[in-house]
């Protein structure tokens, strides 16, 4: 009976260890408890890189209604580290289409998205990053939109 208590014992010492281990990634949302994204007001989200060895994929991150009036949304990340200058770039990225309609997965009326900003996955130098976001739609504030963020993956190698 002694034997048996140590094998589990290990299995659940083992399982505890495995589950102490520290996630790959970082996601930080903004709310919008009005449900209205101004652009007047950029997100800023603060990202610290550690290992430089690995590729990252950086992903917008959006919960949105079904009344969103638009299939898409275009969105400015300006990107800057301590050792590296700020760069802006500007996103057009599809929340449906006309076939599945929503591309993210929803429960009623509510939906989320991951959307990767780049095809690959990106080299970030060590420090302190910061990623700036704001909207760039001509409907200002963006109506129907719940919460926005971005998500720092490591991609697999």
């Amino acid at each position: 009976m002694g034997k048996f208590y140590r094998i589990v014992f290990g299995i659940c010492f083992l399982m505890s260890i495995n589950a102490c281990q520290t996630i790959p990634l970082s996601e930080q949302n903004t709310i919008h408890p009005d449900h209205q994204w101004n652009s007047e007001k950029p997100e800023k989200y603060f990202f610290n890189i550690t290992d430089t060895n690995q590729l990252y994929k950086i992903i917008f991150v959006i919960r949105h209604h079904n009344a969103y009036h638009y299939k898409n949304i275009w969105v400015e990340l300006n990107h800057s580290s301590t050792s590296e200058k700020a760069q802006t770039e500007t996103f057009n990225l599809n929340l449906a289409d006309d076939q599945k309609g929503w591309l993210g997965s929803g429960m009623d009326d509510v939906f989320d998205q991951r959307i990767p900003l780049y095809a690959k996955p990106v080299k970030l130098k060590y420090g302190m990053h910061t990623f700036t976001i704001k909207h760039t739609m001509r409907e200002d504030p963006l109506q129907n939109i719940l919460s926005t963020g971005i998500r720092i993956e490591k991609a697999d190698l």
